[in-house]
């Protein structure tokens, strides 16, 4: 199963406005849309880095990368890629006239970590400090969008640290998190055999059973991820009879 981390950056609307608070502001009020600044992205396991960004070349050349990785990829994970990322992408793709990429399945970070626990904030920085898994890389702020719009090369050099620094965290976010994941596509769809749905590691031990309203089913604990797991077949407890493994 291929999975793709992945991150965009973006530039900012650009309005005429009367104030500085409380604007509500109509299309006419509008001189200029967001777009893609630049993306970073990575499959999971493998050490090789992509990001292209405006900077390099024209939008339609730099989306076709990410276009074509997402052709590719089983699955996609983000942090608030649902609202953000993905849509982002779709809008950019559509208007540049590509046709849907493949499909593939989400697994957005931040939604994870509303579920599942209650840290005091879920931006990534945060959660990630908490976690003492990495941080991200430190900016100007919004000064760094406007210089990069502006064509700085330094600016884009730290634009794309910040960039592929994400990803970096990304990664690391996602195996911390991977075990607590209630929802994680499953490994054993591409797999022969016995392996862990989360992380397709084969080292799994069977650690008792697990009961549902009607049925019992082999319970499993993955030990490379510590994923927790049960049978996809109703067991006989006192047989002990297994299925194959599923979420």
């Amino acid at each position: 199963m291929r999975i793709l981390l992945l991150d965009i950056e973006t530039a900012p609307n650009k309005a005429y406005v009367w104030g500085m608070f409380d604007q509500n502001i109509s299309a006419n009020q509008m001189e200029a849309s967001s777009y893609i600044l630049c993306w970073a992205a990575k499959w999971h396991g493998n050490g090789e880095m992509h990001f292209d960004s405006v900077q390099k070349q024209d939008a339609k050349k730099m989306l076709k990368g990410i276009h074509k990785l997402l052709d590719e990829a089983d699955v996609v994970v983000h942090y608030n890629g649902l609202k953000f990322d993905i849509p982002t992408l779709n809008k950019e793709f559509i208007k540049n006239g590509f046709y849907p990429p493949s499909p593939y399945k989400q697994l957005d970070l931040l939604q994870v970590c509303r579920r599942a626990f209650r840290f005091e904030s879920n931006k990534l920085s945060y959660v990630s400090a908490a976690l003492q898994i990495g941080a991200k890389v430190k900016h100007a702020g919004f000064e760094l969008w406007v210089q990069c719009m502006a064509g700085d090369e330094k600016a884009w050099d730290k634009m794309g640290r910040y960039n592929r620094g994400d990803v970096t965290l990304l990664e690391k976010l996602y195996r911390r998190l991977r075990p607590w994941i209630q929802r994680h596509p499953n490994h054993g769809a591409h797999h022969d055999g016995l392996c862990c749905p989360k992380c397709g590691s084969e080292k799994v031990q069977r650690r008792g059973t697990q009961v549902a309203q009607t049925r019992s089913y082999a319970r499993y604990h993955c030990q490379a991820c510590a994923a927790w797991f049960r049978g996809s077949k109703a067991v006989d407890a006192k047989r002990g009879e297994q299925g194959v493994n599923i979420l």
